[in-house]
């Protein structure tokens, strides 16, 4: 893997490591465009007003200025000016915003995927870095959107992160109706409070996740350890709806969220067994989720963290009475190559697209050389030509070096011929039509 980045947070890959960078990507692209989502982009910037009205993540923001102002005066950010400019710190307010001023153009419900870099103020750490990359996919309604929504972008990524060079996953899966439900039933009247403590379970524990509940929301005992009893429940298949049943609660909301994530993890586990957990411990941090809450974890790399998340937000955009409900889940792409590649779970087999270096056999050369780098380069193949006309010994030396698997001669009577380097083999060949083997044409990337 990449020294580490002169500038913390950063990450900047070598050629190598962004091949496979390049293959999440264009891998993600694929099954989301199978799915018929389509691809859109947001400028990175957006006003502070606009990015802080949903979730307490002011200190996560880069604000974004100018280093003096029309006047030469140094500029200021203005943290209290709502009409300041920051960067996006996720792609999920970005598109609330860019779904209601297109709501004109758009064809609803409207599927979504975007792959941008974002921006927060995190302290970088192993999975964290300040500047990294998402992979979103939404869908957004009109008014209202069927529920079936929210186990179909299960489905959606279940199968995308499958298709990925990683371990194991676990795509954890809970419903925000049914903790505040449950909550509401057991007398915790600040549910969004309640879920915040719970967020912090595997940070900080059961026993100080207790305290917080009883300190700072009032929570009795048993009130508490109803709560904590609710968050244990984990379960591979739909059993957790007795499991929460048994706990004695009753309320109308509660059972409307069990009976949604009942129907996520069903067909989920269906279609994904053995990669789907109900986890009702799950809640997520920011405020605008109001029903299924999914995080994914790496099976054995708990420690990194959630490389996959999101939910259902209905309240998230609006344009006047118009209300446009979503869901949605964003990949980390830089954490989840990060752990590619510091774990060795895949490789590219060369560093270069090159396949061939045609070489020289004399400065005269060099313009026979681009005809038939040309000839091959017409029927896809990645070519160069050697810059000088070196012994063939220091050619083949340099495209050894650079990873480029075939160097081609033509000698003085105008006959080619094409060497594998790799195993010393050497044929005769016709620029018009030779090809390499179809695993040498592009580079692969091989998993461990």
């Amino acid at each position: 893997m990449a020294r580490n980045a002169s500038l913390s947070g950063f990450p900047e890959w070598l050629p190598e490591e962004r091949l496979v960078e390049q293959h999440v990507l264009d891998t993600l692209r694929r099954t989301f465009e199978l799915h018929g989502f389509s691809s859109i982009e947001t400028r990175a910037v957006e006003t502070v007003g606009h990015l802080l009205r949903k979730g307490e993540i002011d200190k996560e923001v880069y604000g974004l200025s100018r280093l003096q102002d029309d006047d030469g005066n140094t500029a200021v950010a203005a943290k209290d000016d709502p009409n300041a400019l920051a960067l996006h710190f996720d792609l999920t307010v970005p598109f609330a915003r860019y779904v209601v001023e297109n709501a004109g153009y758009l064809s609803f419900p409207f599927r979504r995927y975007q792959i941008q870099k974002v921006w927060r103020g995190e302290r970088p750490q192993e999975g964290r870095a300040r500047e990294f990359t998402q992979a979103d996919i939404d869908v957004v309604a009109d008014g209202v959107l069927p529920f079936r929504y929210d186990v179909e972008l299960a489905l959606v990524i279940a199968e995308a992160l499958s298709a990925l060079p990683i371990p194991a996953f676990k795509l954890r899966i809970n419903n925000r109706k049914l903790a505040e439900g449950f909550y509401r039933g057991i007398g915790l009247t600040d549910t969004a409070g309640v879920l915040r403590s719970i967020d912090k379970l595997e940070k900080i524990g059961a026993e100080k996740v207790a305290e917080l509940l009883k300190t700072e929301l009032g929570a009795s005992d048993e009130q508490a350890a109803k709560a904590l009893a609710l968050a244990s429940i984990r379960t591979e298949d739909t059993s957790f709806v007795a499991a929460v049943r048994a706990l004695g609660v009753t309320d109308e909301l509660m059972e409307e969220g069990l009976n949604e994530l009942e129907q996520v993890i069903a067909a989920a586990v269906k279609s994904a067994p053995g990669s789907v957990v109900a986890d009702l411990s799950i809640a997520r941090g920011l405020d605008y989720y109001t029903g299924t809450v999914y995080e994914t974890v790496l099976v054995g790399h708990e420690q990194l963290g959630s490389i996959c998340s999101g939910g259902r937000y209905d309240a998230l955009a609006s344009k006047g009475n118009r209300k446009f409900p979503g869901v949605g889940l964003s990949i980390g792409v830089t954490r989840l190559v990060a752990r590619i590649l510091s774990q060795e779970f895949a490789k590219a087999s060369r560093s270069v697209p090159t396949a061939v270096l045609v070489t020289l056999a004399d400065e005269d050369s060099w313009s026979d050389a681009q005809d038939v780098a040309a000839a091959l380069r017409a029927r896809g193949i990645a070519t160069e030509v050697a810059a000088k006309a070196d012994k063939f010994g220091k050619q083949i030396k340099y495209a050894d070096k650079r990873g480029i698997p075939f160097v081609w001669f033509t000698d003085e009577t105008g006959a080619h011929q094409v060497k594998d380097i790799r195993s010393g083999d050497q044929v005769a060949a016709d620029p018009a039509a030779w090809t390499p083997p179809a695993e040498d044409l592009t580079p692969q990337i091989v998993k461990a």
